[in-house]
């Protein structure tokens, strides 16, 4: 049995304007110390499933459909209540900006203790040493603990949500765009850690990132989203080297090759579709340069293209076919 496993996900938002079907039809499974990297562009969906994923969507949002098992247990159907037990317990997540995450009157320390003595009912002065011994883990001096976000650099805020979210050893950890506002160097360090820590507590990881190179170095494998829906999911040497969806072909083609030739690096024209009206057939159609008339009428299909590499092109089905 996966860790994860998520089944025809299928997510809303209702503006004044009408729907947006910001996810639809999201299917993926993430083994048990497994690391799935989510890519695509912006407004593709990634975030949306994320906190689908932790039941932290807004108001205006709803799960219409779909499943959402983690070891076995259906969180679609979750009470708030239920949830609140299962969130940093079993499922966490640490998001872009540290720095509006943490609240900004409470020292940092004492924000990761009160997650320990809420989830693992630790006495005071547990929850003290424990977070010390998890500043340590996140390579962050611990005589920190009493010191506020604003006294943190960038990349200890974000060790420190990082620490807060491994502090109950949960069994999927949650990264939505964690390395995104940080440099070059803190990046590396921020990745290597998550790497070591994924690999000591055998956690299962969602990477979500605008960066293919986070994803090549980080995850065994990866799902495509375009206009919210994966288009390709496989694993990450597989796709990177052999992608099957024109999209992800382009996505590849866009980003810059450090290794070859100092030229521009392509674009993808045009813009994504408008997700209070997604065109008909492939979302990708109107920037496609591989379109075909069915591509314009018809939802793709998806496609085995072999042992955990699939993808949704009619491009692909033609070739099955003959």
């Amino acid at each position: 049995m996966a860790l994860l496993e998520v089944n025809d996900l299928t997510t809303y938002y209702k503006l004044k304007e009408g729907t947006v079907k910001a996810c639809e039809g999201v299917s993926l499974h993430v083994d048990k110390g497994e690391a799935l990297g989510l890519v695509g562009e912006s407004a593709s969906g990634k975030t949306t499933v994320a906190l689908s994923l932790m039941k932290l969507i807004p108001e205006n949002a709803s799960i219409i459909g779909g499943s959402i098992k983690l070891d076995g247990k259906e969180l679609v159907t979750a009470t708030e209540e239920e949830m609140q037990k299962i969130r940093w317990k079993e499922i966490s997540i640490i998001f872009q900006g540290a720095m509006n995450a943490l609240n900004p009157v409470h020292t940092v320390g004492d924000q990761i203790a009160e997650v320990l003595k809420i989830h693992e009912k630790l006495t005071d002065k547990e929850a003290r040493q424990r977070t010390r011994d998890l500043f340590e883990k996140v390579e962050i001096d611990p005589d920190r603990v009493r010191e506020y976000p604003h006294e943190f650099s960038g990349g200890m805020r974000q060790r420190a949500m990082i620490a807060m979210a491994i502090a109950c050893n949960p069994k999927l950890v949650i990264g939505d765009e964690p390395t995104t506002a940080l440099d070059v160097m803190v990046q590396a360090q921020v990745l290597q850690l998550l790497h070591h820590l994924r690999q000591e507590i055998d956690m299962g990881l969602i990477l979500i990132t605008h960066d293919l190179s986070v994803v090549g170095e980080t995850c065994d494998k990866v799902a495509v989203m375009y206009a919210g829906r994966i288009v390709e999911l496989g694993p990450t040497e597989t796709v990177f080297t052999r992608p099957a969806h024109p999209y992800t072909r382009a996505l590849l083609a866009a980003f810059p090759d450090i290794e070859g030739e100092r030229t521009m690096a392509s674009s993808i024209p045009g813009n994504p579709p408008n997700l209070l009206y997604p065109p008909p057939g492939c979302r990708f159609h109107e920037r496609c340069s591989e379109v075909i008339p069915v591509c314009r009428e018809e939802q793709p299909p998806t496609i085995t293209i072999n042992d955990q590499h699939y993808a949704s092109c009619h491009l692909l089905s033609r070739r099955v076919k003959s």
